[in-house]
């Protein structure tokens, strides 16, 4: 018995591992042209095809034409479309050539590594996935977490505000709110870890359908779009709980929460720190839960919740 069981968990580590790679095109074989083959190949190890369609991010990009005689520009905000793969092996700068075409009159050939540094794919979600990953934009979740818990504790000692972990709103979507924040950014870290390739490879090909990704980037998609729906969830409690000014105050500690935890499991991930400490939250978070407390009666004028009948304290209707 104690053998099987043990047999089972390896069979789904082993799924789990193999849930991580995505199906490489077969390489075609026959006569065709070199700069063709070159192109087929390249697929089997990158994750993004022919006629691939980029945006340019950086101000300007130069196409060189082949042979070296001129190049084209092309700017910031223009798109590009992916047309053929070429390996120069004696390249010392990089040995991979990408060609790209912005119309039929301005094409050419650029670095891999200098093309994929200037732009992004022009799906949606990659360019939220590329805003989101900026250097800057972390720079500036930070500085609005650090100034968000000033301000709010600030506010705090002038009266008594509601805030997440010290005085919470009567509700248990704010306390799971933030544990999916701390999963999904140990998720996020744990991909980017140990199967780099399947993040680029959602990257370039991304997908919101948890169903037909690997199985770690289904874990991660489920927790995004708990995220989502929790939120929402916890938007609807809350101003039927308090008013707009508290509400404000309450939703700005929140998100200066929710960006704490992603910064520190997605860093303490990287040490493995953070597969501990997401299990210590965990239990935290469900034992909060567990001893929350519950309001027996809701407002029949304005929904809140209160604790008895009579006034209500948030409209002043009276509720018998």
């Amino acid at each position: 018995m104690l053998k099987s069981k043990y047999i089972g968990l390896l069979f789904l580590v082993l799924a789990i591992l193999m849930a991580c790679q995505y199906p490489s095109p077969v390489t075609l074989s026959g006569d065709m042209p070199q700069k063709k083959r070159d192109s087929v190949n390249y697929l089997m190890e990158r994750h993004y095809t022919l006629n691939s369609n980029f945006e340019v991010t950086s101000d300007s990009l130069m196409l060189q034409q082949l042979p070296l005689v001129d190049v084209l520009p092309v700017f910031k905000g223009e798109r590009l479309v992916v047309a053929e793969f070429m390996i120069q092996a004696a390249d010392s700068v990089d040995s991979v050539w990408v060609k790209v075409a912005r119309d039929q009159e301005t094409m050419g050939w650029i670095h891999e590594k200098e093309l994929l540094e200037k732009v992004v794919p022009v799906d949606s979600v990659s360019q939220f996935i590329h805003f989101f990953s900026n250097s800057h934009t972390i720079a500036f979740f930070v500085i609005l977490g650090f100034f968000g818990i000033w301000y709010i504790h600030r506010a705090i000692r002038r009266q008594k505000l509601q805030l997440i972990w010290l005085n919470d709103i009567d509700s248990v979507f704010p306390t799971v709110l933030s544990w999916l924040v701390a999963t999904a950014a140990t998720l996020y870290a744990s991909i980017q870890h140990f199967v780099p390739g399947t993040w680029e490879q959602f990257y370039y090909n991304p997908s919101l359908n948890p169903f037909s990704l690997p199985f770690i980037l289904s874990l991660f998609m489920f927790n995004i779009w708990g995220i989502i729906l929790v939120g929402l969830a916890t938007l609807d409690d809350l101003f039927h709980q308090t008013h707009i000014e508290a509400a404000c105050f309450y939703l700005l500690g929140l998100m200066s929460c929710c960006i704490f935890l992603y910064l520190f499991f997605t860093f303490t991930t990287y040490y493995y720190l953070g597969y501990p400490c997401l299990l210590v939250y965990a239990v935290w978070s469900f034992n909060r839960i567990k001893h929350a407390s519950r309001y027996k009666f809701s407002c029949g004028n304005c929904g809140a919740k209160i604790k008895n009948k009579g006034v209500c304290p948030h409209c002043g209707a009276v509720n018998e």
